[in-house]
């Protein structure tokens, strides 16, 4: 995520992951019932949260809240991590992509565009209305003026030159 996220994206993230969220927080705690209640509260604190900070990674952001709150709550249970362990939780791999992973998926974008460019125009109309503006196939046959099965046919062909140019 980019720019503002507001407490509703994190709070609809944390609620459609919250599984995965638990299964790592399980592994990474040795505790489930320690995960729930992390997790849990990580919940409240984020439908509470009112600042605009952008968050690049809501699963790192949710995690690194949820470590948080899990180390409070063995404080206050008396039984506190290590500092090697709290290091380690710190230290858990953020999802989000590094730069070189963003520079191969631009580059990948642009040879896709260059690709799609290179096509006839009616397919490269059909492809982009069709993946791009998320037009159902019998939408772009009314409104390019074609029958449904030229679309179909279309699309077939730009899906099998892009699967035959990715391959190369």
């Amino acid at each position: 995520m980019s720019d503002d996220t507001p407490p509703m994206v994190l709070v609809d993230y944390l609620t459609k992951h919250y599984s995965t969220l638990k299964s790592r927080m399980t592994r990474l705690l040795g505790n489930g019932d320690l995960a729930g209640d992390a997790l849990q509260d990580t919940w409240l604190r984020v439908h509470s949260r009112e600042d605009a900070e952008p968050i690049q990674s809501p699963a790192g952001y949710l995690l690194r809240i949820a470590v948080n709150i899990a180390v409070d709550i063995q404080r206050r249970q008396g039984r506190s991590l290590s500092f090697d362990e709290v290091a380690e939780l710190m230290d858990m791999a953020d999802p989000a992509p590094g730069p070189e992973q963003l520079v191969e998926a631009r580059s990948r974008m642009t040879a896709m565009r260059q690709m799609i460019d290179r096509m006839p125009r009616r397919r490269r109309q059909v492809v982009l209305m069709v993946h791009w503006d998320g037009l159902e196939q019998k939408e772009v046959a009314r409104r390019l003026g074609v029958s449904l099965r030229t679309v179909e046919s279309d699309l077939k062909r730009a899906h099998d030159h892009l699967i035959a140019r990715k391959d190369r």
